[in-house]
């Protein structure tokens, strides 16, 4: 009798343990600089494209993108976003649905939004683009923690993420320069770009930059197999402040047929393929269309409003959600670590998890 109960209790703890096991493997972090929830959910907005000092070919994006209806108008500008990760995953912070994704921490602009979306904490003591080395425990620290020493790294454009990520702390490879070598070529960690200078569509000027940043992302994910990655592009906040909207929306056109490009890679690859988690967001939003401060963040009312986008095992196709809720920014590091099965809990206050993408406890 004894032992059939100790069988049987054996039996529900290995069934307790599979149980909650993590779906996700890997998880992939991408984020689109500055860009705006307004054109996420809206697709391109006429008061701002009818505006000619911000659009230059004024026929080419009713051509391309716009429709009069929004929901067939943002498919037309991000096809992968609203036909894949829309069908079969969840997109947050829709604002005129009552769907909000906010920031904590007050300043509107990318280091303090990339301190908060890696660390989980909007310090207020990171103030300023110009920031040293994070002071603060962020989400690639913690998961050297817990084995995930060389399994790590992050490609970008901006040349500040060596130090949002305190890579001299963690060691974690941050790839945000082009090197030449002794023959004149340009090189990152042995992996050649001159090449790719040719692979940058001519008809599309938009995101060169970044085409440099993704195609090297997607050659070192293939080389190296990271189980945590992060991918910064920059240009969509590029093009915002400068003024050029329809270079902003051919930049994410652009990068929406990246995010497309990798998620075909990563279901080709037996390591990736069913057990990695793809997130999209973005370390701040914009102003607001009525005074045209859409070009601007930081001190601009509105540009707290982000958005957060996500597909992968385990996470039911909720697709746009639709629901009054309020989610922040500083939950992002917590889901991620959910998401591979760990309690995020750094040596500072940090988000929680949020719950529709993370496995329950």
């Amino acid at each position: 009798m004894k032992l059939s109960t100790s069988f049987f209790i054996m039996l529900a703890c290995l069934s307790s343990v599979a149980q909650k096991a993590p779906k996700t493997e890997n998880v992939i972090l991408v984020t689109l600089d500055g860009y705006r929830w307004q054109e996420l959910f809206g697709g391109p907005q006429k008061k701002i494209y009818k505006t000619k000092k911000y659009t230059k070919d004024l026929k080419a994006i009713k051509g391309q993108y716009y429709d009069t209806d929004p929901v067939k108008s943002r498919a037309k500008l991000m096809p992968f976003m609203w036909g894949t990760i829309g069908g079969q995953g969840q997109v947050y912070g829709n604002k005129k649905l009552h769907n909000k994704v906010t920031l904590t921490n007050g300043y509107k602009f990318s280091y303090p939004g990339y301190n908060e979306i890696l660390t989980g904490w909007g310090d207020r003591r990171v103030n300023s683009n110009d920031y040293p080395d994070d002071p603060n425990t962020n989400i690639f620290d913690f998961l050297k923690a817990k084995g995930f020493d060389g399994k790590m790294f992050c490609a970008a454009t901006w040349d500040a993420f060596p130090r949002i990520i305190n890579t001299k702390r963690n060691g974690v490879p941050v790839f945000v320069e082009m090197k030449a070598d002794s023959s004149g070529g340009f090189h990152r960690n042995g992996i050649d770009i001159d090449k790719w200078q040719t692979t940058i569509p001519p008809h599309n000027p938009y995101a060169k930059t970044d085409t440099f940043t993704y195609k090297f992302a997607k050659e070192y994910i293939h080389r190296y197999h990271p189980r945590f990655a992060f991918i910064g592009f920059d240009e969509t906040d590029d093009f915002a402040h400068g003024g050029e909207y329809d270079a902003y929306l051919g930049t994410a056109h652009t990068l929406d047929s990246y995010l497309q490009d990798l998620w075909d890679y990563l279901q080709s690859d037996p390591q990736y393929k069913g057990k990695t988690t793809l997130i999209v967001t973005c370390d701040h939003g914009r102003g607001d269309i009525p005074k045209l401060e859409w070009r601007h963040h930081g001190r601009v009312m509105g540009a707290e409003y982000i958005w957060i986008a996500a597909m992968g095992p385990g996470i039911d196709a909720l697709g746009e959600i639709r629901t009054r809720e309020h989610l922040h920014q500083n939950q992002i590091a917590a889901t991620i670590a959910a998401l591979l099965g760990y309690d995020y809990k750094p040596d500072h206050y940090a988000g929680e998890p949020i719950r529709s993408l993370a496995p329950q406890k």
